[in-house]
């Protein structure tokens, strides 16, 4: 019975600190947001979801939105272009997701440059993974 509430407080240990992980991503984001921005006043979802979705027109032909290799939905694994299976970008399916911020924003860089052909902002950034923590 020891072992199970040990296991048990240890597995719940680790849950916990996942969502530290991202949200150390975002203090660093929120940091930079403010010295960019002195009005900054916050990430949003609302603005995250809709960065997610929307069609943009100023990157490459076949990668116009996020949605064209995530699906619409976050919690779905989508598709790259080569057929290779990406995990999705849900917090709530991808606990480790947005916790290595090297990878974090090698990504950005990428996915940033393909569907918007420019880098992404530092609110843009904030708001994907505070929309990504809601899903």
């Amino acid at each position: 019975m020891k072992k199970v509430i040990c296991l048990t407080a240890i597995a719940a240990a680790f849950a916990l600190a996942t969502p530290a992980y991202a949200s150390s991503i975002l203090d660093e984001y929120r940091n930079q947001a403010q010295q960019e921005n002195p009005s900054f006043n916050g990430f949003s979802a609302e603005r995250g979801k809709a960065f997610f979705l929307t069609q943009h027109a100023t990157g490459k032909a076949e990668t116009p939105a996020c949605t064209s290799c995530h699906t619409n939905d976050p919690t779905q694994s989508g598709l790259t272009r080569a057929g290779k299976s990406i995990a999705p970008l849900a917090v709530s399916v991808s606990p480790d997701r947005y916790t290595d911020q090297r990878k974090v924003e090698k990504w950005f860089r990428r996915n940033c440059n393909s569907v918007l052909g420019r880098a992404c902002t530092t609110i843009e950034k904030g708001d994907f993974i505070t929309f990504m923590q809601t899903q």
